[in-house]
């Protein structure tokens, strides 16, 4: 196994700019045999059309731009940090919340993810991020000295889980939430595509589901409910509202 550096994500029940949320501490993956654990629980059931196509699926992924410490670590992790890592790669570990938890079972290679700057003086999407390893154990549940030690997790059947992410790019501009929160309560009586969006009904959630429209980038004028990633990715081409 590859040493590597590790920055750690973890899921509390606050709000954006209403005290801590999503919580990376830097760490060190020191290859412990839990990581090698393979449990069936981790097992991938791929979505398919009815054509038989796999179906990707598309993420928004939160962390902390600004630094903040938590029983003495300092858990500041942006888009900026992610692009400095060697290979602009890091493991996505500390998720503490069950449905977080199993949509980080559910990624697969390659799937595309928004990085969201959570919990900070302007929170928004940042950036873009790909899925280059899918879930495995999260080392961090068993170091007694880190904060998010699970003492109720067993090596032999873990309970927690997390992925690799890639850099992909940073936003052509920065997507604010409150760009996104506009366009959110616009939808909700248009029926557009950001109707739904789960940033909004489920906002304390770190790992979000993203919906994504089969026919390709999306325009305004075509826009169905379920194309929430193409819509969010069109705002970058356009001065915002």
């Amino acid at each position: 196994m590859v040493w590597t550096d590790c920055f750690r994500l973890s899921v509390t029940t606050s709000t954006d700019m209403k005290g801590p949320e999503e919580k990376r501490t830097k760490t060190k993956n020191l290859g412990r045999a839990s990581a090698q654990v393979e449990n069936s629980s981790l097992q991938k059931t791929p979505v398919f059309e009815d054509s038989g196509e796999a179906l990707s699926s598309y993420w928004l992924m939160k962390s902390e731009p600004e630094s903040r410490l938590e029983k003495g670590v300092d858990v500041k992790f942006s888009i900026e940090d992610l692009q400095a890592q060697p290979r602009q790669t890091t493991c996505w570990d500390g998720v503490r919340n069950y449905q977080a938890r199993n949509f980080l079972r559910a990624m697969r290679l390659d799937e595309e993810a928004f990085f969201y700057h959570s919990n900070c003086r302007e929170p928004g999407i940042a950036g873009l991020v790909k899925i280059v390893k899918e879930a495995y154990p999260d080392h961090t549940q068993f170091e007694k000295n880190n904060p998010h030690y699970d003492a109720s997790s067993k090596e032999d059947n873990p309970k927690w889980s997390m992925v690799d992410v890639q850099f992909v790019r940073t936003m052509k501009r920065f997507i604010p939430l409150a760009e996104l929160r506009a366009h959110h309560q616009a939808h909700r009586a248009s029926g557009g595509p950001l109707k739904n969006m789960a940033l909004f009904t489920h906002q304390r959630l770190s790992v979000q589901r993203l919906s994504r429209g089969k026919d390709g980038p999306c325009v305004w004028t075509t826009c169905q409910n379920d194309q929430e990633f193409d819509f969010i990715l069109s705002l970058e081409e356009k001065e915002p509202s």
